[in-house]
């Protein structure tokens, strides 16, 4: 069962424009018509409204059949019968023919189509969803079917692919109570038999994932050391200390790959015909999580194609952010590398599972992965509703993975690739900070950044080689002398003798000496401001010299 909001997502890949009634896109969708000329009370979530003459019919068709969005593939543009006979835009028949490629005829317009629909939508209280005349209608009714149908309940119960109903049949037959979990520890699911369940249990599922302390117990005993190198249930035994009763596990696999794990609380190691349920509910397991992910795949690629498309500045902002199910304000780019000492990459990988988990409403941004770096446009112009999310990532991450990020200043969606390269020379600039720093964010950072870019530019030679500041670095290489310091410190304090010695811990005699000396080795200008504007540009692009 999905809602509306994630079926416009992965739709939108196959070139579905939502039109109208907005409100219903966290509506959950548990079925899908198809107009029958032999059955006039068909009912469903979703309506494919194949064969109609006219948009407005679709709609109506939608309406009687209860559903919250109507699927209608345009073949042409132009006059249609509306509900009350006036003109509406037209619709593909029956058979398929039609002029035009519903994008622009000499008739109407793909803009008009898109407004007409949006009023019929708003009329019926019925979300339209138009389709590219180039996508068939046997892909779109696969997708629709597909994803709709992958887990709704029927008027029987649950699916067959439903973990919920999968742990309840093995905890049924099996007889203890059963959690099935991802290869993280995180609960999927969990049976509603409460039979030798125990504290351990119930603080598992509270959590929604295993405690720490409890996975530190596994790792001792090598359970999951067990589990990746076998498809033998492993039998777990009782620790009254950790409030934990047996267990027998089994690892959920797909091939080699290592999905999951199921659980059933036992006293003593299962043998015969409940091994053996457990071995088959594993491996049902898998076949549910391999679809499930292949839905997840699909939809995180087409997320990921209209990110990148934002972020490089090729594609039509607004309409790619309503695709993306965001409201259209101001945006920050958050660019974030994640890696352990040694693997740069399956972190990283993990980081995007993490930040893509979710659909629709349940995400607050959206994400894409290039090169090496994940980023995420986040509709919120607080730097702190920023970190916040760069913390939630962080702590749903092993402890081991270390985390740097960036964060660009608040954008439009049309200037969204400036957005990613502040947020990249932010995520440069968190790297080379201490452990444990703030991720920066360019508008409260700009300052850092430009003293970066100077830095950058005097390492590469583009500094002046010869002039006041490089004639007194040389000399207080070649002596020991404090002059660059003494020259900073001085126009830091806009020439004040006293404040200037206060900097360095010195009499402002001192300071006062060592300007005069300064002045022998060249002509400082001290009183030109241009000159000392340039100096104190040039000293800020040089790595901070000791304060003396």
């Amino acid at each position: 069962m999905i809602t509306l909001d994630r079926l416009v997502n992965v739709l939108g890949g196959y070139g579905v424009r939502l039109c109208g009634h907005p409100e219903s896109r966290s509506t959950w969708l548990r079925g899908v018509a198809i107009p029958d000329d032999t059955d006039h009370h068909v009912a469903g979530d979703v309506l494919l409204a194949v064969g109609t003459s006219s948009l407005a019919e679709a709609v109506q068709w939608a309406a009687a059949a209860k559903a919250a969005a109507v699927l209608v593939r345009p073949a042409r543009i132009g006059p249609g019968p509306g509900p009350g006979g006036e003109s509406e835009t037209g619709s593909e028949t029956g058979s398929g023919t039609g002029s035009g490629t519903g994008r622009g005829s000499e008739n109407g317009s793909g803009a008009d189509v898109e407004r007409e629909a949006a009023a019929i939508a708003d009329r019926y209280g019925v979300a339209v969803l138009l389709a590219d005349p180039a996508v068939s209608w046997s892909q779109l009714a696969g997708v629709v079917y597909g994803l709709v149908l992958e887990s709704r309940e029927t008027a029987s119960g649950r699916g067959p692919t439903d973990l919920f109903a999968l742990a309840d049949n093995l905890a049924d037959v099996i007889g203890g109570a059963v959690t099935i979990e991802d290869r993280h520890s995180r609960v999927l699911a969990y049976s509603r038999s409460q039979e030798a369940g125990d504290p351990a249990r119930l603080e598992t599922i509270l959590g929604r994932r295993v405690p720490e302390r409890l996975r530190e117990l596994f790792r001792q005993q090598e359970v999951f050391a067990r589990l990746a190198a076998t498809d033998e249930p492993v039998f777990v035994p009782a620790d009254a200390g950790h409030g934990l009763t047996g267990r027998m596990a089994v690892a959920v696999r797909a091939g080699r790959e290592l999905l999951g794990s199921v659980w059933v609380s036992c006293a003593d190691p299962l043998t015969g015909a409940h091994r053996r349920a457990l071995a088959d509910g594993a491996r049902t397991v898998a076949l549910h999580l391999l679809r499930s992910r292949a839905s997840a795949d699909l939809e995180r690629q087409v997320e990921s194609d209209l990110v990148i498309r934002l972020l490089e500045g090729s594609a039509d902002a607004a309409t790619v952010i309503s695709r993306l199910g965001l409201a259209p304000r101001a945006i920050r780019v958050i660019a974030v590398r994640a890696y352990t000492p040694d693997d740069h990459h399956a972190a990283l990988l993990l980081a995007l599972e993490q930040a893509t988990t979710g659909f629709g409403w349940s995400r607050p941004g959206r994400s894409a992965l290039l090169g090496d770096t994940l980023y995420t446009i986040l509709p919120d112009e607080r730097a702190e509703a920023a970190r916040q999310w760069i913390a939630a990532l962080r702590s749903e991450l092993p402890a081991r993975v270390r985390i740097t990020a960036g964060i660009g200043a608040p954008a439009e969606a049309t200037d969204l690739a400036a957005g990613r390269q502040e947020a990249d020379e932010c995520l440069a600039l968190h790297e080379s900070a201490e452990p444990g720093a703030v991720p920066p964010a360019y508008d409260e950072s700009w300052d850092d950044i430009l003293l970066r870019r100077l830095r950058a530019a005097a390492r590469t030679g583009r500094a002046p080689a010869r002039g006041p500041v490089s004639t007194l670095l040389r000399h207080d290489t070649r002596h020991g002398t404090c002059f660059v310091a003494t020259l900073r410190a001085w126009l830091e304090s806009q020439g004040d003798l006293t404040l200037a010695a206060e900097r360095l811990a010195v009499h402002p005699n001192t300071v006062r000496n060592r300007l005069r000396k300064m002045g022998e080795l060249g002509p400082l200008d001290l009183h030109d401001t241009r000159r000392r504007l340039a100096m104190t540009i040039m000293l800020a692009a040089l790595d901070d010299e000791p304060r003396r």
